[in-house]
């Protein structure tokens, strides 16, 4: 039996999908709004909960689990808490202010405390990340391949607490930086009518993160906002992201004059 701790985002789908298909024996500790719901392995829960998390998983020989999909901050004012979460919630305070991929960390922690282990999201699913390599029909040219350094250069400076794990460079210019508010606000930030087809957006791991957990995940909506804001392509790390959509992402970018390149 495995505990499917799933947040926001479609990645958690993807890997139920592949656990149904196998038959594994499962269980879903459901953190979102309700998403799955009418799964009959499944159990809503508050993020607060620490105590009832920890009996799910325990009355049902949970000793190993998998994170997938976005956790929010909590709003403290709304919190659900039991008693095992008001011990815990002021180290899930202090992990909040270093962003929503500290929270996942703390609970990990947690969890290893009562002995049971995190898997990596991508157990199931080792087919949802790339290797190096350009994936559309148009590759980088000499400019955009610039654009490209800057950006990698530009994450590679920020710090291991930083929120970013995107950048949009045109014209050798950093334009944007990912903050905790994610991707798509970053995107529309970036929109030009000045530019179509010109920078890119280069989304990479943060420093010292847990590869366990949070990788960065790009699928078709992305590539469309990169398209909206006027980009020319999206750069990915080697098996350190996360592509949904694979095939209607390459189609579009095909279609687009867009470029998907994994470094």
């Amino acid at each position: 039996m495995i505990g499917l701790i799933f947040g926001e985002t479609n990645f958690p789908i993807q890997i139920l999908k592949k656990i149904k298909k196998k038959n594994h024996k499962y269980l879903i500790i459901d953190l979102t709004n309700g998403k799955f719901k009418n799964d009959k392995n499944s159990y809503k829960v508050s993020i607060g909960q620490f105590g009832k998390i920890i009996k799910i998983l325990k009355d049902n020989r949970c000793k190993k689990v998998l994170f997938a999909g976005k956790v929010k901050r909590p709003n403290l004012s709304k919190l659900r808490l039991d008693l095992k979460g008001i011990y815990y919630i002021p180290r899930i305070i202090k992990s909040s202010k270093l962003g929503d991929a500290a929270i996942l960390k703390e609970i990990i922690k947690i969890l290893k405390q009562e002995r049971i282990r995190t898997l990596s999201s991508l157990t199931f699913n080792p087919e949802l990340t790339l290797k190096k390599g350009n994936y559309s029909k148009i590759k980088p040219n000499k400019d955009d391949k610039i654009d490209i350094k800057k950006a990698i250069e530009m994450l590679s400076k920020l710090g291991k607490y930083n929120f970013s794990q995107g950048v949009v460079v045109r014209n050798k210019k950093v334009v944007a930086i990912e903050g905790s508010d994610g991707t798509q606000k970053m995107l529309r930030k970036c929109k030009s009518n000045k530019f179509i087809n010109k920078g890119v957006l280069v989304k990479f791991p943060k420093k010292k993160q847990d590869l366990r957990i949070d990788l960065p995940t790009v699928g078709i909506k992305t590539i469309i906002q990169c398209k909206t804001a006027g980009l020319k392509g999206v750069v990915l790390k080697s098996k350190l992201n996360i592509l949904l959509d694979r095939k209607k992402c390459i189609s579009f970018a095909d279609k687009n004059k867009m470029f998907i390149t994994v470094k």
